[in-house]
């Protein structure tokens, strides 16, 4: 990210980035932060349970993002936030790739903190939100040892009255906005080919030295 994260907060984006990428499996008129706190609870025990995971295999992780991730977030949305107005430029192809590389830049890059993942537990701050809300600002804390860490989400209902992440903050950092200054630097250097290449590039550099 653009700045400095603490080991601790670094745990933080994990564990929002794991929240934001969890199988729903609950009723469609389940609460916002009912959602939030179940599946928050539901990584951190699969991450205290798996020890491949908590050491960061990579491989490992990205098998659990294809099959119980995906179906919880619009990532559609997320990327195309991400990317911009460069998006609208972009073909489907482009897109597509676009998608894929930025999903694989996320897991690698928060991959790291998994093995710090000890003791830390969410707490869901009251929910300010009306009964028809379709958007959502749902607040948390995740405590352990130091002070505690804000992390909150940005959540859509979708058409089946699911709820879906397409947006998380930790400590003021909304990480769609900040990949967004980067990508825009990119696009406006070397179009949209420019940035899939980048992505491309740098989620190579990222799987040689995590070998």
């Amino acid at each position: 990210m653009n700045r400095l994260l603490s080991r601790r907060h670094w745990i933080a984006c994990l564990l929002g980035i794991a929240t934001a990428l969890s199988v729903p499996a609950y009723a469609a008129d389940e609460a916002a932060d009912v959602f939030i706190k179940r599946v928050s609870s539901d990584i951190l025990d699969a991450i205290k349970a798996d020890k491949s995971i908590r050491t960061g295999d990579v491989n490992k992780i990205i098998v659990l993002v294809d099959q119980r991730v995906m179906p919880n977030v619009n990532f559609l949305r997320m990327t195309a936030s991400a990317v911009g107005p460069g998006w609208r430029q972009a073909t489907p192809e482009q897109q597509k790739r676009l998608q894929e590389e930025f999903k694989v830049l996320l897991v690698r890059t928060y991959a790291g903190a998994l093995s710090q993942v000890n003791d830390q537990t969410i707490v869901v701050k009251p929910l300010r939100a009306a009964a028809d809300d379709k958007e959502i600002l749902v607040r948390t804390e995740v405590r352990g040892k130091g002070d505690p860490i804000q992390l909150d989400y940005r959540v859509e209902k979708a058409a089946d009255g699911s709820w879906r992440v397409y947006n998380m903050n930790v400590m003021g950092i909304w990480l769609v906005e900040n990949y967004k200054t980067q990508f825009a630097q990119e696009i406006n250097a070397k179009g949209v080919d420019g940035l899939v290449a980048s992505l491309t590039d740098r989620n190579k550099t990222n799987a040689r030295t995590s070998k």
